[in-house]
């Protein structure tokens, strides 16, 4: 039940702190940023080096949220967390009437998708232990008797994905380690889990979810889609990626206008100066907005999604936990990644010649952010796959070695700054009064054969109209 994900959740926040690091001496040069994100915590960290580390984190006895909320200055002196929480353990069959439970969004489907590697074989411990061994993880979890599954778990806070699937293949080939990731592609066995910046991303002044949510709902009222600039919009870091920097061939120029208007983010400059020119509320001023990856997916994605502007998608090869549900032209439209360019100048002139189409598109891509991926779904989301996960474990999770117990006071005592203050505006203090979403049945393989066939049609009748289009401009040439 949702109440299970949320009442935990309310245990776990962001925070700046020094984890455990079993496999190596050197904790004092190690500094580790996480933003917790779990049904017990799911970390988002920032290495200053990760060579060789893997930090074994449990909680043990999950609790319910606090009367007090937290208790910094007991928890100052001892660093210990309080034993005074009470806590009902986890029981499957304490479910409420799911008659009245809304059914999940589509991406939902995707959970079976990834974790079917282990469908058959189930999890050994062995198996999640191998990923320490491959260097495949940054931190482990541990759940023992709280109110979700028992669960024992590797996550992988990078960027890329990092289970190759060539890899475990062949008639010799072990069983993959399952790894928790934000990401995956076709040639990779990551599980995907939705990421920090759901909760904050304090680094850069990104609100949490919820609280930005709204306000980008306002910020598309400023200005109606007719009157906005008739230009596709890019504003961030060009630098993460050879990908991007290819973007900004793209930037219009005396001799041509590809009808991109790209813009640098100087988040040095933005740290310094408040933060004044990326408010992602104010930027949804132009007709048509880019998404393009970095270093892998990013998490502009749904930022630029909710703005009501027809999104120009450049081909991905990453994907996160929702980007399985969009369908293209109905949620965007596909821009080439290898003519990157004209690939967006004639995306914008079909969409100038075709306003009615173009912003309907719009607006379906906003609708998707807005009401398939609300905060609640995003929770519904984490308890599905981390129940069918601790399905597949065939083994009874116990505490490794030096594990750290985690507590509400863990995490967020440390805290200051942007940090806390998200974290606070994030703070679940109640469990929910609904059940969560009923998930549909896993895809079967023609559905799922139809559904990319769909897809790619309609990205190759895009790729035909973008086709026509040069040809015209050819024709009309002198």
């Amino acid at each position: 039940m949702r109440e299970y994900t949320e009442g935990l959740w309310a245990k776990f926040k962001e925070t700046v702190w020094q984890p455990i690091t079993k496999y190596t001496t050197k904790t004092s040069a190690l500094f580790i940023s996480m933003f917790t994100l779990f049904i017990g915590a799911i970390l988002s960290m920032h290495f200053f080096n990760t060579n060789n580390i893997l930090s074994s984190i449990s909680f043990h006895n999950s609790q319910k949220y606090p009367k007090h909320l937290m208790n910094c200055t007991a928890y100052g002196p001892t660093r210990a967390c309080p034993s005074n929480y009470s806590y009902t353990p986890f029981n499957p069959k304490l479910d409420r009437d799911h008659s009245l439970s809304p059914t999940c969004p589509e991406y939902f489907r995707w959970i079976y998708e990834d974790l079917k590697p282990w469908a058959y074989t189930g999890i050994s411990r062995e198996m999640v232990e191998r990923a320490e061994t491959m260097g495949l993880a940054n931190f482990r979890l541990v759940i023992l008797n709280g109110r979700v599954p028992d669960l024992d778990l590797m996550f992988n806070c990078g960027d890329p994905p990092v289970v190759l699937s060539k890899k475990f293949s062949g008639p010799n080939a072990t069983s993959p380690p399952p790894v928790f990731n934000y990401c995956k592609d076709e040639t990779t066995l990551d599980i995907v889990f939705p990421d920090w910046s759901f909760w904050g991303w304090p680094e850069i002044n990104i609100k949490p979810w919820v609280g930005l949510l709204k306000d980008l709902k306002e910020g598309n009222k400023r200005k109606r889609w007719i009157k906005r600039e008739p230009y596709a919009y890019w504003k961030g870091n060009p630098s993460v990626s050879p990908n991007r920097q290819d973007l900004f061939k793209c930037r219009a120029s005396k001799t041509q206008d590809w009808n991109a208007r790209l813009y640098a983010q100087d988040w040095d400059h933005e740290v310094k100066n408040g933060y004044k020119q990326s408010n992602l509320a104010h930027q949804c001023t132009n007709r048509f907005k880019i998404y393009i990856e970095g270093a892998a997916w990013s998490v502009s994605h749904k930022y630029i999604l909710s703005c009501d502007s027809m999104t120009l998608l450049v081909k991905p090869r990453y994907y996160d936990f929702f980007a399985r549900g969009l369908i293209p032209r109905h949620h965007y439209w596909p821009i080439r990644n290898d003519d990157k360019c004209r690939s967006i100048k004639s995306a914008v002139d079909w969409g100038n010649s075709h306003e009615k189409d173009a912003q309907e598109i719009g607006k379906r891509g906003s609708k998707f952010i807005q009401e398939e991926l609300k905060m609640e779904y995003v929770y519904d989301f984490m308890l599905h796959i981390l129940n069918e996960y601790a399905k597949l474990l065939q083994y009874k999770p116990t505490i490794p070695p030096k594990a750290t117990e985690l507590c509400l006071e863990a995490m967020s005592c440390p805290a200051n700054g942007l940090a806390k203050k998200f974290m606070l505006q994030s703070m679940v203090v109640s469990p929910a009064t609904t059940s969560p979403c009923t998930i549909s049945p896993p895809y079967s393989p023609s559905s799922l054969y139809s559904l990319f066939q769909r897809k790619a049609n309609i990205t190759n009748e895009v790729e035909l109209l973008e086709k026509m289009y040069w040809q015209s401009q050819d024709k009309q040439k002198p």
